[in-house]
């Protein structure tokens, strides 16, 4: 029987999962006696769970991996960084939506405790060191986002996204299954690893491991939008409430990046010249078809969902280089995506009110005029997103080109500063919006002070992160090093 100290010492990695996982539960067992009136007492509820989350994230920092639980379970910097990462943009989503939940009825306990669960899955994800733990935190995570999106049941295309997503979803977690089935037969092993031991050591089936490959990465790219994966994307994001796809669009990032780096760089780094090839393509018809898509959009959310996928075909360029350096770039690119789409998604919650939702070209006519502040920070949100300077967003871009110039590929690298001048078509479109046409809606803008606080200090974190990206860029290169 194991001793009070072996049993702490495993448990003490996990910390930060107990107290989420505890917090949801006790969060869903008081919301059963709150009343309609008091609902606010759950919301605030979550957040203090989800800010005890993060605390737990950093009193456990670790700066060398850990592996516990049977070797299924791996806390280390790269990992921590990114849970820390997570739960601040959860925190940021709660805060922005609350207006826009409490408007439409959502602004209720199964909500919050859905939130809660889907951040949990991703904490698992991004922790998991077996090919089976990784599966539970994805199929944790994606059920209750399939709920989250469906959980407005007044609105039928709401229910029509949830349901495309979770057919779709069935189909890629089918894939992921697969493809981790024929790497254990390849290998023998589950664990994340002990695979790229086995394949340096030369014991794999090179036949099936590379059949194997090619549904994993498939199964990722379906987790990240990539073409030609993406077809879930612009509807779901369309069809959600705003608030759901603000999450949908932002905190799943992180985890959908830490899934790629624990399969390919923990796991599949042996055979990093098949799945580059993959990637390439990927990548490539990812830039070009987000991009060209999204200028006949009028819809501002289905809009941003093509800049989604565009996005992440320049994110996908970091793995090309297949090194820490290019690693690194990837994640610098993935963070400081998730902080423009976080601007970009609060400026539109911000816009929407009962019984209207701020979705087309058209609503951010003359923003300028009423509150020059909001258009200001809507401005930076979408230069970052295009790329343009002074904004984090072209440090970032910068970066994942930088990458791949430096492994070679220089024609990839050409064709995404095409991509990016197309892209920047329809981001300066908004700004033209914004500053130069008279407004359509000139109902006033009101929005609590604390949304206010965080959505101004979101936007200039874009400057202040696009002027001085070392330390952002820094913290990447660090969490990556010490990791693998």
């Amino acid at each position: 029987m194991p001793s009070v100290a072996t049993l702490a010492f495993d448990y003490v990695p996990a910390l930060p999962e107990i107290v989420l996982l505890v917090s949801a539960c006790a969060v869903l067992m008081i919301d059963l006696f709150v009343p309609e009136p008091r609902r606010h007492v759950s919301y605030w509820l979550t957040l203090l769970s989800v800010a005890a989350t993060a605390s737990a994230i950093l009193y456990v920092f670790h700066n060398t991996p850990v592996r516990t639980f049977g070797n299924m379970f791996v806390a280390d910097a790269f990992g921590d960084v990114l849970n820390f990462l997570t739960c601040l943009t959860v925190i940021l989503m709660l805060v922005y939506s609350r207006g826009y939940l409490a408007a439409r009825g959502l602004f209720r306990g199964e909500t919050f405790v859905l939130a809660m669960f889907a951040l949990l899955g991703m904490m698992v994800m991004i922790s998991a060191n077996h090919f089976l733990t990784l599966y539970l935190g994805l199929e944790l995570m994606s059920l209750s986002l399939y709920a989250l999106v469906a959980l407005h049941r007044e609105s039928g295309t709401a229910v029509e996204a949830a349901m495309k997503y979770f057919v779709l979803g069935a189909l890629a977690s089918g894939l992921l299954l697969y493809g981790m089935s024929m790497i254990y037969g390849a290998t023998g092993t589950l664990e994340i690893n002990r695979v790229t031991t086995i394949i340096f050591g030369g014991h794999a089936n090179r036949t099936i491991l590379i059949f194997g490959l090619v549904f994993v990465v498939s199964a990722i790219a379906f987790k990240l939008g990539a073409v030609p994966y993406h077809m879930w994307v612009p509807d779901v994001y369309q069809g959600a409430p705003t608030a759901i796809t603000l999450f949908i669009g932002t905190a799943p990032e992180f985890a959908a990046f830490a899934f790629m780096t624990r399969m390919l760089v923990g796991s599949l780094a042996a055979v990093a010249f098949d799945w580059q090839g993959m990637l390439i393509v990927l990548s490539l018809l990812s830039m070009i078809v987000g991009n060209v898509i999204a200028i006949s959009q009028s819809n501002v959310k289905r809009m941003l969902a093509y800049s989604a996928i565009a996005n992440m075909g320049f994110m996908l360029m970091g793995f090309l280089a297949a090194n820490v350096n290019g690693y690194s770039a990837a994640m610098f690119y993935v963070v400081t995506y998730v902080m423009s789409s976080l601007a970009g998604f609060g400026l539109v919650l911000l816009l929407s009110r009962a019984g209207f939702e701020a979705e087309n070209l058209d609503d951010f006519k003359g923003l300028n005029q009423r509150s020059p502040w909001y258009a200001f920070l809507m401005l930076l949100a979408m230069f970052s997103l295009a790329g343009v300077p002074p904004t984090v967003g072209f440090y970032a871009k910068f970066a994942v080109i930088e990458a791949a110039v430096d492994v070679g590929l220089v024609w990839l690298a050409v064709v995404a500063v095409l991509a990016s001048l197309i892209g920047a078509f329809y981001y300066v479109r908004i700004v033209k919006l914004m500053y130069f046409d008279d407004p359509v809606d000139k109902a006033p803008l009101a929005a609590r002070s604390d949304m206010q606080v965080l959505l101004s200090l979101n936007g200039l974190s874009l400057l202040f992160f696009g002027i001085f990206p070392q330390q952002l860029m820094g913290m990447c290169v660090v969490a990556l090093t010490r990791s693998y």
